[in-house]
């Protein structure tokens, strides 16, 4: 007995009218996750203090700073806070970050021309945006540049639109007259405290005109957008802003930074409760991430505002907890990267992505190996969906020099290098 179909070619196709089309739609706002490397950290300085020399200087104090005050990795960890590792791992973040601070201090460079930097006349800014391009542009002749740099640029809000405008075109001018035209590929501007979509618009509307005027690919400058005032968070009608601008950003915005101090602050908060951990802010970073999911925007935790009063031991731990417990804070949210304003950061900040990233380690590095042999780890049957995120926490790991792609290939059999700096 045969069983025919009751629905005729017709009516499916009629039924399932607009299915292709909602793919189509679907995969235009949720296009994936980027499978390039994004930076563990960036490292604000204001633009008077940026120069040939601003990366090596901060690595040397960072460095300084751990010799002085964590010989090894034990006592490392307990400056930081962290527990629950034992002493051969401990020791190995310990080593890690000594080397990270002495062959790559910083992943990501910002020079700010805004809350960093103020109090600076009109000549006076521009002046040290020609210097800092310029600087920047040395640091990239001598391969001393970290791999992701840029600027900040003051805010549309403020009614310094044009000044903000005329940073930006200077600093190109020198960073790319240095270069001999070629813009960084891990290029980014930061555009700080957005109020309305508009404004975003606008700023895409001048990076396209600097595209044209500077000979560079359409598509080529990208920028961070800033959250850290309400309106950015929630529009006058109610709805979330936040995609707004990713669809007002035309493709440029790469990464959503949040600004914890001005947005806790924009919600009232007393000044002993605007810290990077009060609930306020993690129901920012949730919409973030409900909102940009699956996206093409990445996101990125703000700073710590604790710095040493001296380079004392207490002073120093006492900055080391404090910025720790934020870094880990951030890390419970899936925020994997967060600002740094002063050498002692690069300290905590890399102990404790490190120590994150090599509590289990050696058994992702041991269930890769199984499964690259054809085999299974012992107790363990890994599914391929498994396979493919501790490949992801190993290519992190490899990315910001937790582990030594030589390690893991000894390890697992299979070679994992640095994926380049691409925005």
């Amino acid at each position: 007995m045969t069983a025919d179909p009751r629905l005729g070619t017709d009516d499916v196709e009629r039924l399932l009218a607009g299915v292709e089309q909602a793919d189509a739609e679907a995969r235009r706002a949720w296009p994936g996750t980027p499978q390039t490397r994004q930076p563990v950290q960036v490292y604000y300085v204001s633009a008077d203090r940026v120069g040939g020399s601003t990366v090596a200087d901060a690595g040397a104090v960072a460095a300084r700073l751990l010799d002085a005050h964590a010989g090894d990795g034990p006592t490392l960890l307990a400056a930081c806070g962290i527990d629950g590792l034992p002493d051969d791992v401990a020791d190995r973040v310990r080593d890690r970050v000594g080397a990270k601070l002495a062959d790559q201090p910083l992943e990501d460079l910002r020079v700010d021309f805004e809350d960093g930097y103020l109090g600076r006349d009109q000549a006076t800014e521009a002046a040290d945006a020609t210097r800092t391009g310029g600087a920047v542009a040395e640091l990239l002749a001598r391969d001393d540049a970290p791999p992701f740099v840029g600027l900040r640029v003051k805010s549309f809000t403020d009614g310094l639109a044009r000044r903000s405008v005329a940073t930006l075109d200077r600093f190109l001018a020198a960073l790319l007259d240095g270069t001999g035209g070629a813009l960084p590929a891990g290029f980014a501007v930061t555009f700080p405290k957005i109020v309305a979509v508009a404004h975003v618009a606008a700023f895409v509307d001048v990076l396209d005109a600097l595209e044209t005027a500077y000979g560079l690919a359409a598509g080529s400058l990208r920028f961070e957008a800033q959250i850290e005032t309400t309106p950015s968070v929630l529009g006058p009608d109610g709805r979330v802003a936040l995609r707004d601008l990713r669809d007002a950003g035309a493709g440029r915005m790469c990464a959503a930074h949040v600004g914890v101090y001005d947005y806790s602050a924009g919600l009232g908060l007393p000044p002993a409760e605007q810290r990077l951990d009060h609930p306020a802010l993690d129901a920012a970073r949730h919409l973030l991430q409900i909102s940009f999911a699956g996206s093409e925007v990445r996101l990125s935790d703000g700073s710590t505002n604790a710095v040493p009063a001296d380079d004392g031991e207490a002073e120093v731990r006492r900055v080391w907890q404090r910025h720790s417990g934020d870094v880990r804070h951030s890390l419970r949210h899936g925020f994997v990267q967060g600002w740094d304003l002063h050498p002692s950061h690069l300290v905590s900040r890399y102990t404790t992505v490190y120590a994150d990233l090599l509590r289990d380690l050696d058994d992702v590095l041991d269930r890769l190996a199984a499964w690259h042999g054809g085999s299974s780890a012992a107790g363990v049957m890994d599914e391929p969906a498994t396979v493919r995120a501790m490949l992801h926490q190993v290519q992190r790991a490899v990315d910001c020099g937790a582990i030594d792609p030589s390690e893991v290939a000894r390890r697992i059999g299979a070679t994992v290098e640095p994926r380049p700096a691409v925005r």
